[in-house]
This record gives C-alpha cells, sequence and structure tokens, in this order.
C-alpha cells in the first residue's frame, strides 16, 4: 500500500485554518486565480502535498505558487523554504513565490509571470 502524498486527512483542519486566516495578498491571488480565470487552468488553494501545505496549486501543471511573508526572508525562513522546494522538485512540482508586497503593489506583473509560468508548463508539454 503506498501513502497518500496529497490532501492527507491528518492535514485537513490545518488546511482549512489556513484558509479561513487568508492573508490580505493570498485573498487578492486567489480572486484572481479561482474560477479558473487563468488559461482555464484549475487551481485550489491550502493543497496538501506531503508534509507541506502549498497557498495555490494547479494539479494538471504540478505547479505550486507561494506567497512569501517575511518570515520567508530569515535564515530558518529560507532553509525552510528550501527543503520544501527539493522536496516539490523530487515530485516534479515547479515552485513560484512572490514576496507579499509585490502580490500587493504589483498585482499585474504577478499574474504576467503566472501566465508566463504556465504557458512554459503547457508548451513543454506538446
Amino acid at each position: 500500500m503506498t501513502s497518500r502524498i496529497y490532501n492527507r486527512k491528518i492535514q485537513m483542519s490545518r488546511r482549512r485554518e489556513l484558509r479561513k486566516r487568508a492573508t490580505p495578498p493570498e485573498k487578492i491571488l486567489w480572486n484572481l486565480l479561482r474560477k479558473q480565470n487563468i488559461y482555464n487552468i484549475k487551481f485550489y488553494r491550502q493543497y496538501g502535498i506531503g508534509a507541506y501545505i502549498a497557498d495555490f496549486y494547479a494539479p494538471s501543471l504540478r505547479l505550486c505558487i507561494e506567497i512569501d511573508g517575511k518570515q520567508h526572508h530569515t535564515k530558518m525562513g529560507k532553509e525552510y523554504d528550501a527543503e520544501r522546494d527539493n522536496y516539490m522538485g523530487s515530485l516534479n512540482v515547479k515552485v513560484i513565490r512572490f514576496k507579499n508586497e509585490l502580490v500587493i503593489e504589483d498585482t499585474e506583473n504577478v499574474v504576467n509571470e503566472i501566465k508566463r509560468a504556465i504557458k512554459l508548463i503547457l508548451d513543454l508539454e506538446k
């Protein structure tokens, strides 16, 4: 029997809590990603992948989008993110990260970067 790595039941309450307590940048980006607004790609928020919970995830593309607050810019935060990104990479999941400030101050550029990442993935699948 293989162990489940996506949306494990043990994380359900934590994922639910993270959705309820979304940060302002997460709310902004979710409003742009939801309802398949970008290239008709289905994104989920607070999606469990192994021991980690991705801010946003598109399973069809294996694309994870992370919104990074101040805690990600500390030495410990950078080490944790590197470990997490390595794990995601081992599952062939591409991770793109945006700082909170960028999502708030330059949302259009963030969306354009997401579109570029999606297009690149789709082009590689051809």
